[in-house]
């Protein structure tokens, strides 16, 4: 299974604006931890999340793919739309837990 291939196309469906295509990588109780700010349990939650950070789709740049096992590290730049209307800029790497091809689980670093 190439676990690249699936959050590359995952992240598709984010860059398209397609919230629920992207859902449909994720596993139901998907848990997603922002360190440092907060934890998102379950699928609903992380619906909810997007509808409110990504009302205009992010642009993001994926710099570097580590894959191991049932993990995928992801690094790279992301920018979103702040209520201001200024594009943010942040640094992230992201550390994805996959169960059955899909993304059950996610550590993610993040800094402006």
């Amino acid at each position: 299974m190439n676990l690249k291939l699936i959050l590359q196309k995952a992240n598709a469906c984010i860059a398209a604006g397609d919230h629920e295509g992207f859902l449909n990588f994720c596993t139901k109780d998907t848990q997603w931890t922002f360190v440092g700010d907060r934890v998102l349990k379950g699928i609903d939650e992380v619906r909810a999340y997007m509808a409110e950070a990504y009302k205009e789709p992010p642009k993001f740049e994926v710099k570097l793919m580590i894959e191991e096992g049932d993990y995928l590290t992801a690094t790279g730049t992301i920018s979103l739309l702040e209520e201001n209307a200024n594009w943010i800029d942040y640094e992230y790497c992201d550390v994805w837990r996959f169960e059955n091809g899909k993304l059950a689980e996610l550590k993610a670093f993040v800094v402006s």
